[in-house]
């Protein structure tokens, strides 16, 4: 029922920006937390950042603190993950996921997922 397509993803240098998009379906956007996760060739899937349904609070994992901002256009029904100072380690493919039944605050639980855009970084 909700679908999640991400775009923006490809191949950039060393030290560039990125930004990513996932448009999400359905009338009820505002009422999900959504979140962003990675996962590179051969490792398993991680948290980048989260934010909750009206963008008032952000969450970031310690490896993009400070490089990546996370944001939300609620009446367009899209998420955005803007991307600085990537560094070879940031390539992987990135997903954004939707929780659209926790209360607000958490605790998450993400059951929609997109399938993903690549990020490719160049040194």
């Amino acid at each position: 029922q909700v679908q999640l397509v991400e775009s923006g993803g490809g191949l950039v240098q060393a030290g560039g920006s990125l930004r990513l998009s996932c448009a999400a379906s359905g009338r009820s956007f505002s009422s999900y937390a959504m979140a962003w996760f990675r996962q590179a060739p051969g490792k398993e899937r991680k948290f980048v950042s989260e934010i909750t349904r009206s963008g008032g609070r952000t969450y970031y994992s310690d490896s993009v603190k400070g490089r990546f901002t996370v944001s939300r256009d609620n009446a367009k029904n899209t998420l955005y993950l803007q991307m600085n100072s990537l560094k070879p380690e940031d390539t992987a493919v990135y997903y954004c996921a939707a929780d659209p039944f926790s209360r607000e605050g958490g605790p998450y639980k993400y059951v929609y997922w997109g399938q993903g855009t690549q990020v490719t970084v160049s040194s």
